[in-house]
């Protein structure tokens, strides 16, 4: 057997184990041997990450995650799949291959044409494309890489199509022109949740509309004025009457009996060019005119599209304008109606809103809704067009705003342009502002949305955390039709043909399901010189919401039996991201209802049982991590610091469910240290004594011997039984930050901390050293098969050299290594038919103690609660140490003030506690010396330096103990009275808690004698 070395050396190790586990097809699941039931089985398809990607923390989080949930499933003998693959993110992929073409040769995609730029695209691809899952396997991700898939693969794209062709039959897709979200930057139409909502700084323009013809608000007399039955206090001018909901100033004109009169201070004057109208002398009474409307938009470039001014019907500001007209301030000088329309807001600026359907989705249904024309005045690009008019044509939209502004200034038309901020949609892969535009697109409407909802309401999938079922179904609730047509060359092309010679923007909903006009196949037509095809591709998620069936050879029947598809489908669980429960997670839903297991009962149809989703790693501040703020750092250079295994464990511990998690890379530091931790008590653990038979269970329970047992034994067994019993829970309901603590907490504290301490002086005894090692051993033992899931390399490492992995046949090999280099040179690795440590079978809490039963052992809850009184009554007779600035003095007493039964268990681990904390001496005090003090579970420790103690300073820190006490105890009595609280905790908590409240009341009674004492 291996001599662990000094120090862990984490590369050489991981470097090793991957290349053995590859060798030996570890990460395919468990085939069921001759004569044997199969297994239940455990299936996790991948989130695919882009073919463009690169691991960044959100990967290293939802893989850990992911590969801690399959790696604990060959524990337990399912027969565990992990199907891994990429997307070929259409958008993303195409965009970055033109860029290269670009930069390169300084040419598009359109001078190569669409069969020689693809051909490109699948070099790049062939390239680069698998960089991402290379980065997967250095963090240790056991995918059972023999099943990757590419969602361009032949057999992948054949489902796309065939997913499509079926739902055009079933009459779920159809051709419209709708208003879509238009990515100027890729030039295709994106879907809502492609369109990613920023804060953006900008301007509002305060524009004025002028009316074709004036109206007169009301007239004023010497006295009094009304207008629609409000009447003014006599002797009040009409400038200071304030009138419910008043139009702006500067809409609003004043007239006296022969010539218009100098308008008030805040006023425009009339549009450039417009003539004043004449009132006419009625008796010297004066009126006030509404000339103009006033609005407020953050476009003005798009006004010379505006076809329309809409108000809200019960705004009594403007209920005697709707059927008027104004005229347009920007483009052709053409009349526009007044409308009223119940989709303006009348609270929101000035109550009118400038009506442009070809680019807006609002304006768009109010056009619908009055019949009005569309103007478009943007190109596809995103430069201005013709229709905006001779100054703004040929404009960039972002230029041509600042022109539209200065041209409205000049005319007069433009009253004010304030700074403003508002929410602008991005496209989230081109990273501009999207354009709303009207062009011709592919829809869907989704199949299966009742059932998608129900499957979730009745459990039958179910989300971790449970509060993202709301949102799931908030969204189905209001569920728009999807826009599946992208505007791209890579992709599924849409399997749709033309007949040549036909108009395709004449064509009707009838005209589509025509074979003469329009074909619809998997293949295509049969005289394809006739037909021309569609040169719209499908939007990736078009693709991947197939994923869970697709990738286990859905709809061809031979690759479904090759791929295992009736038992390994439905999928277990899934985890990703929240942000794509709409893009994702609820699409995936609704094609496995409608497409998998025809006519079967939903539980047969759903894609997976359970959705997890994790968090967004974010800084420390707060902040999501980006490149743009440099605040994300690269996970493969915290595996070269601190080691795979430390960087997943570090990051589960900070991963609570569903919750966004706070980087610290302290935390990962703090997981390197806990696989040293670990690394240097099995080291220890060799050097104690020689390693006996380890390859079973029963080979190490039949060294324990039951007439030894001690109470350190109990308290030890006990605690491993309650750590599996935690970790059982935990997977089951997802706590994967509750399984690492506890782990850490065991291992650190129960058996480094305080069993390794007090065995030594057993291991030091011939009687007990055999007895006191098994105990060790069958500890290391269960805790690596606990620990392997979230820390695989170390554990691998480790199970061999200690002996519990039964020897292979083969002498230790070479191994190749190809896509997994941490180091240049050559490692040598065990051969490929080495027993690796997920052959052996997890025990339960349960099966392991029917074990330890059946070996003799009965583990005494008891002792557990009594060595856990030592432990704490250790722990802080050395912090009374530290503050005494002894902590390193060995030589120092204690006495005990405690009642007979405390030190009867004071007395008999007198020895053991004496050396753990580092006295001398422990005695029992008859009377209260004047020492420093502390209150422990076992009495009161006074700690004799052979120093006189200062009163002042022992009242000083006796003070402040007993202030953080007070806190302690008013936490715990709000806790207790808090109703909600106790009637929902189990009644053990409820009960922990009342005696952790007389406990803590107690300590306060002893603390507040001795400050009385002194």
């Amino acid at each position: 057997m291996a001599e662990i070395t000094k120090s862990y050396d984490p590369r050489d190790v991981e470097k090793k184990w991957y290349a053995v586990w590859r060798q030996a097809n570890a990460f395919a699941p468990r085939a069921a041997a001759p004569g044997e039931p199969e297994s239940e089985t455990c299936t996790i398809v991948i989130p695919p990450p882009n073919v463009t990607g690169i691991l960044h923390m959100g990967h290293a989080l939802n893989n850990t995650l992911q590969d801690v949930i399959i790696r604990r499933a060959r524990l337990e003998g399912k027969a565990a799949r992990w199907i891994p693959g990429t997307d070929h993110a259409g958008i993303a992929t195409q965009t970055m291959v033109e860029k290269h073409l670009k930069k390169t040769e300084g040419k598009t995609r359109y001078d190569l044409g669409r069969d020689e730029f693809l051909k490109r695209v699948w070099a790049w691809r062939d390239e680069k494309g698998d960089h991402i899952l290379n980065q997967l396997r250095q963090l240790g991700c056991s995918c059972d890489w023999e099943r990757t898939h590419f969602t361009m693969d032949p057999g992948y794209s054949r489902a796309v199509l065939t997913a499509f062709v079926d739902l055009f039959r079933k009459d779920h897709i159809y051709r419209g022109k709708r208003m879509v979200n238009w990515c100027p930057a890729s030039l295709t139409a994106l879907s809502d949740e492609e369109v990613e909502m920023r804060p953006t700084k900008g301007h509002i323009y305060r524009c004025r509309y002028e009316l074709v013809e004036p109206v007169e608000l009301f007239s004023i007399s010497d006295s009094r004025f009304s207008i629609e039955g409000a009447v003014a206090p006599a002797g009040e001018s009409a400038r200071q009457r304030p009138i419910e909901n008043p139009l702006p100033p500067e809409a609003l004109s004043t007239w006296n009996n022969t010539t218009v009169a100098a308008p008030p201070a805040d006023a425009a004057t009339p549009a450039a060019g417009a003539s004043a109208p004449q009132s006419k002398i009625e008796n010297r009474k004066s009126k006030i005119l509404i000339t103009h409307i006033v609005l407020e938009t953050t476009r003005p470039e798009t006004i010379a599209a505006d076809v329309a001014v809409a108000v809200h019907p019960d705004d009594p500001r403007y209920r005697h304008l709707v059927g008027r007209k104004v005229w347009r301030p920007l483009g052709a000088r053409v009349q526009i109606p007044v409308i009223a329309d119940a989709a303006v807001d009348p609270v929101f600026a000035a109550g009118a809103l400038k009506v442009t359907p070809a680019h807006d989705k609002v304006d768009f249904e109010i056009g619908q809704r009055h019949a009005l024309p569309v103007i478009d005045s943007i190109n596809a690009d995103g430069t201005m067009n013709a229709e905006a008019g001779p100054e703004l044509a040929g404009l960039d939209r972002f230029a041509a705003r600042k022109k539209a502004a200065a041209i409205l200034e000049e005319r007069g038309n433009l009253i004010e342009a304030k700074p403003y901020e508002n929410n602008v949609g991005y496209s989230q892969r081109a990273g501009v502002p999207i354009e709303p535009r009207l062009t011709w697109q592919w829809w869907l409407r989704y199949p299966r949305v009742e059932e998608a909802k129900q499957v979730v309401r009745d459990g039958i999938i179910q989300m971790h955390p449970e509060r993202w079922s709301k949102v799931y179904l908030n969204w189905l609730e209001n569920i728009q039709d999807w826009c599946i047509s992208r505007q791209l060359w890579w992709g599924h092309r849409i399997p749709v043909w033309y007949r040549k010679g036909i108009d395709r923007d004449t064509l009707s909903p009838a005209d589509l399901r025509d074979p003469q006009k329009i074909h619809v196949s998997l293949d295509g037509p049969a005289d394809p010189e006739n037909w021309t095809q569609e040169d719209d591709v499908l939007d990736t998620w078009a693709s991947s919401w197939l994923w869970p069936f697709a990738t286990q050879g859905w709809p061809d029947e031979a690759a479904m039996k090759a791929a295992g598809y009736d038992r390994f489908y439905p999928t277990t669980t899934l985890a990703t991201g929240a942000d794509i429960i709409f893009f994702w997670v609820a699409r995936m839903i609704m094609a496995g209802l409608e497409f998998t297991h025809p006519g079967a009962p939903v539980e047969k149809r759903v894609p997976f049982k359970h959705v997890y989703f994790n968090g967004i790693v974010r800084d420390k501040q707060g902040r999501k991590m980006s490149k743009t703020l440099g605040n994300s750092p690269d996970p493969l250079d915290l595996v070269e610091k601190y080691g795979a295994d430390g960087l997943r464990f570090g990051l589960l511990q900070i991963a609570p469910l569903g919750q966004d998690v706070k980087f610290d890379e302290d935390r990962i530091e703090g997981g390197k240290n806990f696989c040293n931790k670990l690394w240097n008590a099995c080291r220890f653990r060799q050097m104690s004594g020689p390693m006996a038979d380890n390859t079973t269970l029963a080979a190490i329970l039949a060294r324990i011997a039951p007439a030894q047992l001690d109470d350190d034994d109990h308290a030890l067994l006990g605690a491993l039984l309650d750590t599996m019993r935690v970790l059982e829970r935990a997977f089951a309901e997802f706590e994967f930050a509750t399984a690492t603590q506890r782990l850490y907490s065991f291992f650190w504290n129960d058996f480094c901390d305080w069993y390794v301490e007090v065995a030594k002086t057993r291991v030091q005894d011939p009687a007990a050293k055999t007895h006191a090692l098994a105990i060790q051993d069958l500890v290391i033992r269960e805790f690596l098969l606990l620990f392997a899931p979230f820390a695989p390399f170390i554990t691998e490492e480790l199970w061999h050299l200690l002996g519990y992995a039964p020897d292979g046949n083969g002498a230790p090999g070479s191994a190749d290594m190809s896509g997994f280099s941490l180091r240049s040179e050559p490692v040598r690795v065990p051969a490929a038919d080495t027993a690796l440590l997920q052959d052996t079978r997890i025990e339960t809490a349960d099966t392991l103690a029917a074990a330890l039963a059946k070996a003799g052992v009965s583990v005494d809850p008891a002792a557990g609660a009594s060595v856990e009184k030592l432990k704490q009554t250790a722990t802080l007779a050395r912090q009374l140490k530290a503050e005494q600035s002894a902590a390193q003095k060995r030589d120092v007493k204690f006495l005990v003030l405690a009642d007979p039964a405390n030190w009867a268990a004071l007395s008999a681990s007198s020895a053991k506690l004496a050396r753990l904390i580092g006295a001398a001496d422990i005695e029992r005090a008859g009377t209260e010396p004047a020492l420093p003090a502390v209150v422990t579970p076992l009495g009161t420790f006074y700690l004799d330096t052979g120093v006189k103690v200062d009163p002042a300073a022992e009242r000083a820190r006796l003070a402040k103990e007993l202030a953080q006490l007070e806190k302690h105890i008013a936490g715990t009595e709000s806790r207790l009275a808090n109703k909600a609280f106790t009637d929902k905790a189990p009644a053990a908590v409820i009960e922990g808690a009342k005696k952790q409240l007389a406990d803590q009341q107690a300590k306060r009674a002893e603390i507040e004698r001795l400050l009385n004492a002194l």
